[in-house]
């Protein structure tokens, strides 16, 4: 295919300039159709493409150093994936571990009930078989299983859910009692090949990011108006081990966490402040706060980080913040609003479309300066 040639080719050029100051974003891939999530974890690029009457909803792997692609999940049995009428109003939550060479991604649906289809697939044959892992359903009025985000690096790949419920139903509807809402359960789970494994001493979750075997969760600590999970200030962020759940650090963030990342030696924090919106990151050995910066009321609740740098977005501009130095640089203006952020080593990737097509564009960034 020769999209994957010009990918691989886009891809080595892109190499020549790891080092040296930043080049201008580049197309990694030209894709002729939009894509509606990306992901990107090692030298593995994956994007989901929409489906229409002639194509399949598709999850595209691609290799970037040797061009190898593989399409999730296969055709060759039944699956949900394929004719799935999803939201297009909703995002599709997509994750991808390069070692175990698997994926999961979601299918939002508004109607008739609220949900998420759970999925996942991989590389191996024996593996390329659609994987239903969960579907996450909750009623207009929150009661059920709600989405807490998917993670995904080297051999780890998780997700996180809430589950809410009345505190006292038969009260609630025998009207001798507030339908109050609560937590009821829920937590991180890993997927390991087709099961799907709580990670011990995890509880209900809003968000979650991973880095090699460490997992950092923002638990759901409340119930708002409209039934959905919400993080709040106070509670710690933990870091825990993937498969022991072992306590790794505890982060005190100074506001309401809307958005966390993670590398080997960072924890990067979207804060909600009385003050209003900081990004902050944090010494994932000590727990302890490296650094932070006031944001535009405006910033998307999405970072990406690496030891060096934390991303994150206003609008198109993407901006990235030292940790070292706390400098804030514009890094680039996407030509339409960036796709699954993700920030790789110092390759930071994005998908965009355009018109009806769409493409997967680069650039290489450092966090000196």
């Amino acid at each position: 295919m020769g999209f994957l040639l010009a990918a691989v080719a886009a891809a080595a050029a892109l190499f020549t300039h790891a080092g040296t100051a930043p080049a201008p974003p580049q197309t990694l891939l030209s894709i002729s159709h939009p894509v509606a999530a990306f992901a990107q974890d090692g030298q593995v690029v994956a994007w989901f493409a929409p489906g229409d009457a002639s194509r399949c909803n598709t999850v595209h792997l691609l290799k970037l150093d040797n061009g190898v692609n593989v399409d999730l999940p296969s055709q060759a049995s039944q699956n949900v994936t394929c004719h799935f009428a999803r939201s297009t109003r909703l995002p599709v939550a997509l994750a991808v571990a390069r070692q175990a060479g698997r994926a999961l991604w979601t299918l939002p649906q508004e109607s008739p009930l609220p949900l998420d289809y759970l999925l996942g697939g991989g590389v191996e044959a024996n593996e390329r078989a659609e994987r239903r892992f969960l579907e996450i359903a909750h009623t207009p009025r929150g009661v059920g299983q709600w989405f807490g985000g998917v993670a995904g690096d080297a051999d780890t790949l998780v997700y996180a859910v809430t589950s809410v419920d009345f505190a006292d139903e038969g009260g609630c509807l025998a009207g001798t009692a507030p339908c109050t809402l609560v937590r009821s359960g829920g937590g991180v789970y890993r997927t390991d090949g087709r099961a799907s494994v709580h990670v011990p001493g995890t509880g209900p979750a809003v968000a979650v990011a991973a880095s090699g075997d460490a997992v950092a969760y923002v638990a759901a600590n409340r119930i708002g108006d409209d039934g959905r999970p919400r993080a709040s200030a106070g509670p710690p962020i933990e870091i825990v081990d993937v498969r022991s759940g072992q306590e790794l650090t505890s982060v005190q963030p100074q506001g309401v966490p809307a958005a966390i990342a993670m590398s080997p030696n960072v924890l990067a924090t979207l804060e909600r402040t009385r003050l209003g919106l900081r990004l902050a990151w944090y010494d994932r050995a000590t727990g302890h706060i490296s650094g932070s910066i006031p944001v535009p009321k405006a910033t998307a609740p999405q970072l990406t980080t690496s030891d060096r740098v934390v991303v994150y977005r206003v609008g198109r501009a993407l901006r990235g913040v030292s940790t070292a130095s706390h400098r804030v640089r514009l890094l680039a203006r996407a030509a339409a609003a960036p796709i699954g952020l993700s920030l790789e080593g110092t390759r930071l990737a994005w998908a965009e479309n355009i018109g009806r097509t769409a493409r997967i564009r680069a650039l290489y960034v450092r966090g000196s300066g």
